[in-house]
């Protein structure tokens, strides 16, 4: 069986950030979706736990960081194509989303990137297989 990653991410607004991931074509498993939490499906092995800020506090000790002053962490994901790329990023401002930096072409590697409404970072990357 393949190793799954489930990210879990604390959100203000479970809503919000379901519309706004739903605007990016993603789905959610009802099954692990309730209102203090949501399963956004990623891919068959990795998925996206949106986790209410107060239902998330009761699984760490820690204060949840402030992402307008702070970078959590980068969720980076493969795209196939550099068009991809910055059409998941276009799809993502459209829904309220913003921008950090200007697209990466590095010539093999192109990426390109965007903070939730929830200000986590968020960043695509397409490489070509021959390099």
């Amino acid at each position: 069986m393949a190793t799954m990653i489930f990210v879990n991410l604390p959100v203000k607004d479970l809503d919000k950030s379901m519309a706004f991931f739903t605007m990016l074509g993603y789905t959610f498993n009802e099954q692990f979706t309730d209102d203090k939490a949501a399963c956004m499906v990623i891919s068959d092995t990795i998925y996206a736990m949106l986790i209410v800020e107060r239902f998330f506090k009761t699984f760490t000790n820690n204060e949840i960081c402030d992402t307008s002053r702070h970078t959590e962490c980068i969720n980076c994901l493969s795209a196939s194509s550099r068009e991809e790329v910055d059409m998941i990023v276009a799809k993502a401002v459209a829904a309220g989303a913003t921008t950090h930096k200007a697209p990466q072409d590095h010539g093999f590697m192109y990426g390109h990137g965007f903070q939730d409404i929830d200000g986590h970072h968020w960043e695509f990357m397409y490489m070509e297989q021959e390099a």
